[in-house]
């Protein structure tokens, strides 16, 4: 049991400045489009209204600090646990890589003719993940058991997440991010 509790806290560990980075643009974000109001050549929005330059440098920030105390506290106090090694440079790429797969997945639903704030199955809870797993595979992959148990874990961290969000009246104001 202790293992498996183990493996879950290591697979929580390694993909939390995703986490971070995914969720600041819902409080931090707002102001100017990413697409600058522009539409594709389909004539549907690229991003839409939701995808802001603030948002994306937030949650960059965020996931990148978050990353930066990960690593101080690997340094400092977790060093003798190698599944919990960390680097600045792996929390800056899960934060960039779950921020892109985001924006793929806009991209995505906008074709499709999905609203904003509106969601695809499993999409909008994994879209971020499979974004930050893509660009950590340079600096240090996860195991093949850790991404399956982050894949699990989010699925209903992030609905549960997006409720709140919704309950607290933060995701239905959606400020633009």
């Amino acid at each position: 049991m202790t293992e498996i509790l183990l493996e879950i806290a290591s697979a929580m560990w390694f993909i939390f400045p995703a986490y971070c980075a995914n969720a600041a643009p819902v409080i931090f974000g707002g102001g100017p489009q990413m697409d600058f109001g522009k539409k594709f050549f389909d004539g549907k929005p690229i991003l839409g209204s939701h995808k802001t330059f603030r948002g994306f440098l937030a949650g960059l920030i965020v996931g990148t600090l978050v990353g930066v105390v990960q690593t101080i506290l690997y340094e400092q106090v977790l060093f003798e646990y190698n599944q919990f090694s960390y680097s600045i440079l792996l929390g800056f790429m899960l934060s960039l890589g779950a921020l892109i797969g985001d924006l793929i997945e806009s991209f995505a639903k906008r074709r499709l003719a999905r609203s904003p704030g509106t969601s695809l199955p499993v999409a909008d809870q994994i879209d971020f993940i499979l974004g930050a797993f893509l660009l950590s595979i340079p600096i240090s992959p996860p195991s093949w058991l850790a991404t399956l148990t982050i894949l699990l874990i989010t699925i209903p961290i992030h609905l549960l997440t997006n409720l709140g969000a919704t309950l607290l009246n933060m995701k239905n104001k959606r400020r633009n991010h």
